[in-house]
Parts: C-alpha cells; sequence; structure tokens
C-alpha cells in the first residue's frame, strides 16, 4: 500500500480492527485511496482517518470546548481582561472533565489564546490586557477529554465597533462559510483553499499564508497542515471519509505579512499594524459532505 501499512488477505481480519473481515471491511477502501495516490495525489496515512468510535469521542470533547466558547461569548464586555477569559476556559473545562489542550503545549503558558486586534494568533492572555471599547478578540480554545482533541475559536466584538472592522470579522466568518461549502468527499484540500481565498481577496482583505489550520482528533495538530490559498503546501492533499480537519483563516485587513514578537516568542501581529480576524471550525469529511464538530 502507499502508506507501507498493512495490507491482510482478503479473508483475514482488517487491519482496522473491526474484527470483520478485510473485504467486507477496508479494501475497497484501500484499492481507492491507492488508485488516488497512483495518479499523484496526496493521501494521508490511513492511520490519520477517524473511524466512528473516534468521531464520537471527539463530539465529547467538543461539547465542552463549544461550552466553553459560549460562556465566553455569555460573559465578555468591555473591561474585562483576557486573564479573566482565561481563567473562565480554565475552570469550565476541568469541572466538565476536560483538559485544556493549550495550557503547556510547546510551552505555552496560559488554557487559551485571546488576540486582539492587530494579534494575528497565539495572543497570551494576561492582567494587562483589558478589552475596550470597540476591540475584536478572537478567543481560540482546545480541549482534550479521553485523549480526544476538539478546537475552535470565535471572533467577539467589544460594544460598537468601526465598520471596517465590524466587515473583517464577517467577512472572515464568510469565508469559513465558503469553505465549508467546498468540501466534498474525494475532492482536494485545493477546493476548499480557493473558496476561502476567493471571499477574502475580492472584500480586499488577505489571508496569512505561514499559518493555517491543521488535522486534529487523536493529537492536537496532525497533518494535513490546511492552508487558505491556491500557493499553499498540501492543497492537492485528498478529501477522504475521516479526515478530520480545522478550516480558520486568517484574514488581515492589510498585507498578509506577519511577524512574531521575539520577546515571548509566541504572540503573532501583523507587519502593517492592521487588523486581523479568525473563526476556527473543527469537522470531518462525511461519504457526502462534511459535519461540523466543533465551532
Amino acid at each position: 500500500m502507499y502508506d507501507n501499512g498493512p495490507t491482510p488477505g482478503r479473508n483475514d481480519a482488517c487491519w482496522c480492527g473491526s474484527g470483520k473481515k478485510y473485504k467486507k471491511c477496508h479494501e475497497a477502501f484501500d484499492e481507492k485511496l491507492q488508485r488516488f495516490w497512483d495518479k499523484g495525489l496526496d493521501v494521508l496515512p490511513r492511520s490519520l482517518y477517524k473511524s466512528p468510535e473516534d468521531i464520537e469521542g471527539i463530539k465529547r470533547s467538543a461539547a465542552i470546548n463549544i461550552g466553553a466558547l459560549d460562556y465566553v461569548g455569555e460573559h465578555i464586555h468591555a473591561g474585562v481582561t483576557t486573564e479573566e477569559i482565561d481563567q473562565w476556559i480554565y475552570e469550565y473545562t476541568t469541572q466538565h472533565g476536560g483538559i485544556p489542550a493549550d495550557l503547556n503545549y510547546e510551552g505555552y503558558p496560559k488554557s487559551v489564546c485571546t488576540s486582539i486586534n492587530d494579534v494575528v494568533c497565539h495572543g497570551i492572555p494576561c492582567k494587562e490586557d483589558v478589552l475596550r471599547e470597540g476591540d475584536i478578540v478572537n478567543v481560540d480554545c482546545s480541549t482534550i477529554l479521553d485523549g480526544y482533541y476538539s478546537d475552535s475559536s470565535r471572533m467577539f466584538c467589544i460594544g460598537e465597533v468601526s465598520e471596517e472592522r465590524k466587515k473583517l470579522v464577517e467577512v472572515t466568518r464568510e469565508s469559513v462559510q465558503r469553505g465549508l461549502a467546498a468540501v466534498k468527499p474525494w475532492g482536494t484540500l485545493c477546493d476548499m483553499a480557493a473558496a476561502v481565498q476567493e471571499c477574502v481577496e475580492e472584500n480586499g482583505f488577505s489571508v496569512v499564508r505561514e499559518f493555517g489550520g491543521h488535522g486534529i482528533g487523536l493529537d492536537f495538530h496532525e497533518d494535513p497542515f490546511v492552508g487558505f490559498t491556491v500557493e499553499s503546501p498540501d492543497v492537492d492533499t485528498l478529501l477522504v471519509p475521516g479526515m478530520c480537519f480545522t478550516i480558520e483563516p486568517m484574514v488581515n485587513a492589510g498585507a498578509p505579512d506577519i511577524f512574531i514578537d521575539e520577546k515571548n516568542g509566541w504572540i503573532v501581529h501583523t507587519k502593517d499594524g492592521s487588523d486581523s480576524a479568525q473563526w476556527e471550525v473543527q469537522l470531518v469529511v462525511t461519504e457526502d459532505g462534511y459535519e461540523l464538530l466543533s465551532w
């Protein structure tokens, strides 16, 4: 097989552990993947496709993740610090049996990312960051439950925001919806990326290239990298039922260029100081489209 994984005999037990014979379980699926591989498409290893049991586990994790973001939406307002948001996320997640996936991930010090105005991503919560009327902020939340990972983020407008900021937030959300509409089994990531990029650029905004979505489910960041321009790497990755990943374009009001704060090695800003927005959803490809798991 293309992934150098197991290929049982037709009457042997399937490699997936279902207990069924290979010919009645994954044989036809594997042969189809091999045909696409032979055509030159990038096909993920079979181990990365999620079983129905995996999907149910991810959904249980996502229920906590969604609930935590709902809680933020109900309580966020001008005067709140991002440190308080971090505390909300930690308390909600742990009280519901989960673990904040961000906390201590590769040294990240907090339970959530809070990215205000010109911060593209990985904003670190702190007592000094006080939300003010007119700010826009992305709250990016990730949860582990029983070894299953969920991940999503939302934009929040604090009080009355400018028309420019409101448009940026709305267009970014629309780009996610257009990306979702382009997800079809046996299509490619390029179909989704092209839909996102077109929506963003026709509105005069730009897509960040260096950061994107990712596979997720049994680990926080799995293959593939999910870019949102047609020039991105991995855009020829095949969309296969059971493939679980995030759509999370980072959209700048100005140019796409960014820089990382050297003091902490985490916080990403727009290079030109323009605003940035991001919405993130987690989905799984199905036989007839996709299913949203976390939002």
